[in-house]
């Protein structure tokens, strides 16, 4: 399959990503630069990027279906496939966390459609289809905690359940789906596909602005430090993995010159390990026991979004590892802290993910950057593997 890797275009797949990075586009609100985006599920931004998402697969030969959460399939059929056959399916998601980057969600999308190009421009036969994925959803900026057209597509949450939340303003999901025109019917079932890749952009660096906000944020932070191993004092770590940060501090009445009487905290804990991730939990909660002893407050503890770590299939990353090798792009095994639409994937088919460089690791924001020819030399891997599975 080394021609499918040659086929591809490295120019027309960054068009790709620059274009639809100028729905929703800004940058950095304090230097006023970088590649940001604000793409949030049911805006206008989000239409047009799905839009031309649709015509480009169109485009590209696939027969293009939308469920009943905004779930968009374009699926390749071949003369050579068994329309029957289940399809390997690769993709990611267009939504983006406020002022997000231009990769995250995208590169995915769009390296799964330079595949579908890739393998008919390369003549290649394969005996399934293959589909090409955007998940409604996934940053859980707008109507979820995150990975919602996925967690819908593996079964877990039902499609009424996810028509029913609502955004900021009280809009439904339902009702912002329809109001783009991407409301479509049925659900898009992952269980039906004999494999699933993802490609994303590598995240690294940990982030933790409100460290010094409250005793509970510091207490999180230290913990999470002491496991992994942040903490120099620390002679054997047990779990290098381990993260504990809050990303989102709320207080009431928020005025400068009234004691607040009640605050809200985010708290994010991963780790690939699950026993690590109750261990942190376990440190907050005896945290928060010492601050309502201490301080005379009360404490409660929400777990809206616990999602377990998985593993992925070997014979997905073992596909990826021989494509590596086999277009001379040099791979690495690693774990990835953030939470993506393959952990719910993985739950119900073979599932890999694999990971192009990043600056710095830096995601979510517009300094993110991967470059051009680490975004090309990715999708000739991931599409080298697709076609291997597609064969079979």
């Amino acid at each position: 399959m080394d021609s499918v890797a040659a086929a591809v275009e490295a120019e027309r797949l960054r068009e790709d990503i620059e274009t639809n990075g100028q729905f929703g586009a800004s940058t950095d609100p304090q230097s006023g630069e970088g590649h940001g985006r604000t793409v949030r599920t049911g805006s206008e931004a989000n239409r047009r990027a799905r839009d031309r998402l649709v015509a480009e697969l169109e485009a590209a030969g696939c027969d293009v279906q939308i469920d009943a959460v905004g779930n968009i399939a374009g699926r390749w059929t071949p003369a050579s496939a068994d329309p029957d056959a289940a399809p390997v399916a690769a993709g990611s998601h267009l939504d983006s966390v406020p002022n997000g980057g231009i990769f995250d969600g995208p590169l995915g999308v769009y390296a799964a459609l330079e595949s579908v190009r890739a393998m008919r421009e390369a003549g290649v036969t394969p005996a399934r289809p293959v589909e090409v994925v955007c998940f409604t959803e996934e940053e859980g900026a707008t109507f979820a905690d995150g990975l919602l057209g996925s967690s819908v597509a593996a079964g877990d949450r039902s499609v009424n359940d996810a028509h029913t939340l609502r955004d900021d303003d009280g809009q439904s999901l339902a009702a912002a789906l329809e109001a783009i025109g991407y409301r479509g019917d049925g659900r898009l079932d992952a269980a039906d596909w004999d494999a699933w890749f993802e490609l994303h952009v590598e995240q690294h660096t940990e982030l933790d602005a409100l460290a010094a906000a409250s005793e509970v944020v510091l207490g999180v932070e230290a913990a999470a430090r002491e496991l992994s191993g942040a903490d120099e004092a620390v002679d054997n770590p047990t779990d290098p993995a381990a993260v504990g940060t809050v990303g989102s501090h709320e207080v009431a009445p928020n005025a400068t010159n009234v004691v607040p009487g009640h605050a809200e905290l985010g708290v994010d804990i991963r780790s690939t390990t699950y026993e690590s991730m109750e261990s942190l939990v376990g440190t907050l909660r005896e945290t928060l026991r010492r601050v309502e002893s201490e301080r005379g407050v009360e404490t409660r503890v929400e777990r809206g979004f616990d999602l377990e770590p998985i593993p992925m299939a070997s014979r997905c990353c073992d596909a990826l590892r021989a494509a590596g090798e086999r277009v001379d792009v040099e791979t690495l095994d690693l774990h990835s802290g953030a939470a993506h639409d393959s952990m719910y994937v993985a739950q119900v088919t073979d599932a890999g993910m694999l990971f192009a460089p990043s600056r710095d690791g830096l995601s979510h924001t517009p300094a993110e950057w991967t470059d051009w020819a680490d975004c090309a030399a990715a999708t000739r891997v991931l599409a080298t593997a697709i076609a291997d599975l597609a064969v079979e």
